[in-house]
C-alpha cells in the first residue's frame, strides 16, 4: 500500500502554528497545534518527513513566518510563502466566510491542493536581512516626511526643537542603514553585478536597483509577461459578455512597484527610449496615468532583458 501524500496549511500566529494535514483524496483536514518556537519549528519539520508533503503553504505576515519558513527550507521542503489576498479571495470563492486560526489553515491548505502554488527557491538568509533593512529604510522615510510635515506647521520653539532632534536623529540613521545596504550587496558577487548593470539605465538610482535585487530576484529569468504580472503592471482584463472594461493593473509586489514608479518619473525625463515612448503615447491620445504605466512596464521590460543578457544599457540597442 503506497504513502499518503498531503498538502499542508500552517497559519501563522505570535505564539502558535496551526497546521492542518489533507491528505489526498480527502476533503477534510485533521488540524494541530505546535508552538511558534524552535521547538515547535523542530516538530512540525519531523511530522513533514514522516507525513510526505507535496506544498506547505504560508502565509506572509510581516515577518511572523521567517523562522518556521527557514527550518522548513534548511530541511529541504517544499514550503510555499503565499500573498494573503490570493488567500482571501480562495476563501470567500469557496465559501469559507468565518475566520480562526483552525479555519484559516484548513484554508491553506485547501488552497495547497487547488491552486498548487509554484514553488519558488526561497530568499537566503542574507537576502532576507536586505529586505529588512529596505523595509525599514521604507519607515524612516515615512517617519521622516511626517515629522518634517509636523515641523511646517509647529510655532512653539519647543516643539520645533524636539521635531528638529528627531530629524537630525533619522538622517543619522538613514545615512547608515545606506551604508550597511550598500556593503551588504557589495559583499555579493552576483548581487554587485546586478547592481551595477541596472545603474547603467537611466532613471534607475541606487534606491531602485537595491529594491529590484533584493525584492524582484525573479528579473532576469522570467517571461517580460511574468515578470511584469509579477510586479503588478501587467495590464488585467475586466469583460464580462458583451461589455469590454478598462484594463487596470492589480496585486503584485507594492513596494517594488512603487520603486518602479518612481524610476520611470525619472526615466521618462531623461532616458531617450522610455520618453519617446511617453510622448508616443500621450500623440495616441493615452491619458498621462496609462501613458506613465505603460511606460513603467517597458521599463521593467528593458531591466529584465538587460540582466537576462548581461549587457549594460545602450540606447542604440534597446528596441524591447
Amino acid at each position: 500500500m503506497s504513502q499518503l501524500s498531503y498538502d499542508v496549511g500552517v497559519d501563522v500566529s505570535k505564539d502558535w502554528l496551526d497546521v492542518a494535514w489533507l491528505a489526498q483524496g480527502q476533503k477534510q483536514a485533521s488540524v494541530e497545534r505546535l508552538p511558534n518556537t524552535s521547538e515547535g519549528w523542530n516538530r512540525l519539520v519531523a511530522a513533514c518527513r514522516e507525513r510526505p508533503a507535496v506544498r506547505i503553504v504560508l502565509e506572509a505576515t510581516g515577518g511572523l513566518e521567517r523562522g518556521v519558513v527557514r527550518e522548513l527550507a534548511a530541511a529541504g521542503l517544499p514550503v510555499v510563502v503565499v500573498n494573503p489576498r490570493q488567500v482571501r479571495d480562495f476563501a470567500r470563492a469557496i465559501g469559507r466566510l468565518a475566520k480562526t486560526d483552525r479555519l484559516d489553515a484548513e484554508v491553506l491548505a485547501l488552497f495547497a491542493h487547488a491552486v498548487q502554488p509554484e514553488l519558488r527557491p526561497l530568499a537566503e538568509q542574507t537576502a532576507q536581512e536586505l529586505q529588512e533593512k529596505l523595509a525599514r529604510r521604507r519607515q524612516l522615510v515615512q517617519l521622516r516626511t511626517a515629522e518634517g510635515n509636523r515641523l511646517k506647521q509647529a510655532h512653539c520653539a519647543e516643539v520645533r526643537r524636539s521635531i528638529e532632534s528627531v530629524l537630525r536623529l533619522v538622517d543619522r540613521e538613514l545615512e547608515q542603514l545606506d551604508k550597511d545596504i550598500d556593503q551588504t550587496i557589495q559583499q555579493s558577487p552576483i548581487w554587485r553585478a546586478k547592481e551595477q548593470l541596472l545603474l547603467s539605465v537611466p532613471g534607475v538610482g541606487s534606491q531602485t536597483a537595491h529594491t529590484l535585487v533584493a525584492e524582484l530576484p525573479e528579473l532576469g529569468n522570467c517571461s517580460r509577461q511574468q515578470i511584469a504580472s509579477l510586479v503588478g503592471v501587467a495590464p488585467l482584463n475586466r469583460d464580462s459578455g458583451s461589455l469590454r472594461g478598462r484594463r487596470t493593473i492589480w496585486g503584485g509586489r507594492a513596494h517594488v512597484r512603487h520603486a518602479l514608479y518612481m524610476a520611470t518619473l525619472v526615466a521618462i525625463r531623461y532616458n531617450p527610449v522610455i520618453s519617446r515612448h511617453y510622448r508616443h503615447l500621450l500623440q495616441q491620445g493615452k491619458k498621462k496615468k496609462v501613458a506613465l504605466i505603460a511606460c513603467m512596464r517597458k521599463l521593467l521590460t528593458i531591466l529584465n532583458a538587460i540582466l537576462r543578457e548581461g549587457k549594460p544599457w545602450h540606447p542604440a540597442t534597446q528596441t524591447t
